[in-house]
């Protein structure tokens, strides 16, 4: 990753036509548009409600599934919270276009709120489930509920522009570490804190209080918007561009091109869309993939391959991460995001995705050789030098984790209209979701298999893994060979 050195500027009418003198353009700094405080608040709010939807469960969904009594065999949990997890995903997957659709209709305002509504109760619901069918039915109504991701994403891109997006996007990005730092923490609360919260509701549906603090933070987000969140249109008109000839060294300038929306085909013919989406998929694969199989790692028996955390130990995991990965937010991001080529950073980021997998399976070496075999307890250094390789491996994934923002920043900048803003956001977002949709699943059912079995020692996922992220990184090149340089 090196600092951008060229200081040309593309207009996002035209990103996709390159200069081939671009010492020839003028580069006129435009005025600072300050940031609507009020509206990005709000929008991060409402951010912050899918993240912990989908996430909020991870620290205790194999002890859910375990209290359901689904099977006697440790090692097939996975598959069970697997599939619980891919479900959100899928739905949301089936839903985002029409959300998308229906926003172009009747505006962002109201697809945002009544998703938001709806994710809530479905939330709750999760919280009250007592069987596997009544927790699947939740998660998939919850999913339908949540596609407006990508009207919200699109609202991001319509109140900022390239001279404030540097601040507004790091504090945006917040939103999906944040809500690690709610992980884990208030699932049996009854016995945890007995004192406090020993209710026999609490007793009896145990999971229900991480639930309800996910439904309050979704009515805060929907006070917050209905207050500060203005309608906004899907698309502005655009001003002519002064550009300098390059053949005859004379200024001429481009007549506004009509708003028209490209159809998805020709979008995806564009090779830097097309490139950004595949990147996406193998991002957002990568990413929950981690999430997941982190979980069942620290879940799973030291013998087996893991670490035998309990639900609170993962979740102070999950909380490191997200307190690790604010900070990434809001200390370096914004400055990255100034000093370094954005299509250049996105591949840097991505390519650091083999080593948190890597890492993992020396947690567990450490593990077991620090183990007391007649306590089967863990000694105080091996304990802390567990903690110190956690902090690293999710220091890791949180650094490549900024390719998100600054996958938004791309889709932005390489949209061909502004007509077209939304629906190449909505494509890139498309192939996350897709992703997210049966990442889970999959990667569950692969640990599961691997140490059920013995495959290649019990590691067979991780040759997966590894491979994946190599596979990855190749996707990210061709983003950074396709996209206009830029400065952030």
């Amino acid at each position: 990753m090196t600092p951008a050195n060229d200081t040309a500027n593309y207009d996002e009418t035209c990103p996709l036509l390159h200069a081939h003198n671009p010492e020839a353009q003028i580069a006129e700094k435009p005025k600072y548009t300050p940031l609507p405080k009020g509206q990005l608040a709000a929008l991060c709010i409402v951010r912050l409600v899918d993240p912990i939807a989908f996430t909020q469960l991870f620290p205790y969904v194999n002890e859910f599934m375990n209290d359901l009594h689904l099977t006697d065999d440790p090692s097939k949990i996975g598959f069970y919270s697997g599939l619980v997890e891919s479900t959100f995903a899928v739905s949301q997957l089936c839903s985002i276009y029409q959300w998308a659709k229906i926003s172009d209709v009747i505006g962002r305002r109201p697809v945002i709120f009544l998703g938001i509504i709806g994710l809530a109760i479905t939330t709750l619901m999760f919280g009250l489930s007592k069987s596997l069918a009544s927790v699947l039915v939740a998660r998939c109504l919850g999913g339908l509920f949540s596609g407006n991701v990508a009207v919200i994403h699109s609202v991001l891109g319509e109140i900022t522009d390239s001279t404030n997006q540097v601040v507004a996007l790091p504090i945006y990005g917040l939103t999906w570490p944040l809500d690690h730092l709610l992980a884990g923490t208030f699932s049996h609360p009854a016995s945890k804190y007995p004192e406090i919260l020993g209710f026999q509701f609490l007793k009896d549906y145990p999971y229900f209080l991480p639930c309800f603090i996910a439904f309050v933070i979704a009515m805060i987000g929907i006070f917050l918007g209905f207050i500060f969140l203005e309608e906004v249109p899907s698309a502005t008109p655009r001003k002519a561009v002064p550009l300098i000839q390059t053949m005859a060294n004379r200024a001429t300038t481009v007549p506004a091109l009509p708003e028209k929306p490209l159809s998805v085909s020709k979008l995806l013919s564009i090779p830097i869309i097309s490139a950004l989406a595949l990147s996406g998929f193998m991002l957002s694969y990568l990413a929950t993939s981690f999430d997941v199989v982190f979980v069942l790692f620290c879940y799973s028996p030291i013998e087996s391959g893991g670490l035998a955390f309990s639900a609170s130990q993962i979740g102070y995991s999950l909380a490191t991460s997200g307190a690790i990965g604010a900070t990434i937010q809001l200390c370096i991001m914004s400055y990255l995001l100034r000093t370094f080529d954005s299509a250049k950073m996105y591949s840097f980021c991505i390519s650091i995705w083999p080593y948190p997998f890597l890492v993992l399976p020396i947690l567990n070496l450490i593990a077991r050789a620090g183990l007391d075999e007649t306590t089967g307890e863990l000694g105080t250094t091996t304990v802390a030098l567990l903690w110190v390789g956690i902090a690293f491996v999710l220091m890791l994934t949180k650094v490549c984790c900024l390719a998100y923002p600054v996958s938004m920043i791309l889709v932005k900048e390489n949209a061909p209209n502004a007509a077209s803003l939304g629906q190449s956001n909505g494509i890139v977002q498309f192939a996350m979701c897709f992703a997210r949709s049966f990442a889970p699943f999959v990667v569950s059912a692969l640990f599961s298999i691997s140490s059920e079995y013995n495959l290649l020692g019990g590691q067979l996922w991780l040759v997966i893994m590894v491979t994946v992220s190599f596979l990855g990184m190749k996707t990210s090149r061709k983003v950074e060979q396709n996209s206009v340089r830029t400065i952030g």
